[in-house]
């Protein structure tokens, strides 16, 4: 059943926002026309509950500039 293949996947990935996500673009990317959408899915589901994904590092990010003290001269 698909809540099987959904909760082994959500040990997997943990965020699942995250996991809809990478499951939404993998089906984009492996669906072939001849083949039911569901099918697709779930053999996401599958790959993905198997650990046979890429899991992307996101960067560091870079710390923002500092910002110098405003000079703010009185008005006259």
């Amino acid at each position: 059943m698909r809540s099987d293949l959904v909760y082994s996947a959500g040990i997997q990935i943990e965020n699942r926002f995250l996991l809809a996500t990478v499951v939404m673009r993998a089906v984009k990317k492996l669906h072939i026309d001849s083949t039911r959408t569901e099918d697709t899915a779930n053999q996401v589901f599958a790959e993905i509950a198997n650990g046979r994904y890429a899991p992307a590092v996101l960067p560091e990010p870079a710390p923002p500039p500092l910002i110098e003290p405003l000079l703010i001269s009185p008005a006259a």
